[in-house]
């Protein structure tokens, strides 16, 4: 994927979070910090400056496109939570989750090698049966007409994460007209 798509549910997440809940960021920090969280898996691509090819275990969509991945940030999101005493359970489950989407949406690109979804158990990578969206090139190669026709896709695609994100709170309104 292009990240487009994996950027729009991490503002969504954002949302989520902060939903009848204390919270210690602006919707606008608050989403920058999910979107990251969303592109965690991807920081495996640091690997190939260091050697690591991308079929390796630690190369890209490996290990950090697990579950094993996903419990561990989600596991992280926890902690810190817990000491910024914000709800930690919720926090932590919506990291988790939030992270996960990355490599199961990554199963449903056309291209590449998979995700080992099941490391550390096995380095077998997988694809969903149906594969719907273009993968995006790699690098530099994402500027460019065939980069901008895979970030146009995923945003059409993911434009519901969005809104969600950006839709005003309809309870808040409807208190106010009452």
């Amino acid at each position: 994927m292009a990240s487009i798509g994996h950027v729009l549910i991490g503002t969504a997440a954002a949302r989520l979070a902060r939903q009848g809940q204390r919270t210690l960021w602006s919707p606008i920090t608050a989403g920058a910090i999910w979107s990251g969280l969303s592109l965690l898996p991807d920081a495996d691509v640091i690997g190939f400056r260091f050697g690591v090819h991308y079929a390796d275990t630690w190369g890209h969509r490996g290990a950090t496109h697990s579950i094993a991945f996903a419990l561990a940030a989600g596991a992280v999101v926890w902690a810190v939570a817990r000491l910024a005493k914000l709800p930690a359970a919720r926090t932590g489950l919506i990291a988790f989750a939030l992270v996960l989407t990355h490599p199961l949406l990554d199963t449903l690109t056309d291209g590449g090698l998979g995700c080992a979804l099941l490391w550390p158990f096995s380095d077998e990578r997988f694809f969903a049966p149906w594969t719907p969206i273009p993968v995006a090139p790699i690098g530099r190669a994402f500027l460019s007409a065939e980069g901008a026709r895979v970030a146009a896709i995923e945003f059409v695609i993911f434009a519901p994460f969005l809104l969600y994100a950006l839709w005003p709170a309809l309870r808040g309104k409807r208190a106010t007209n009452s």
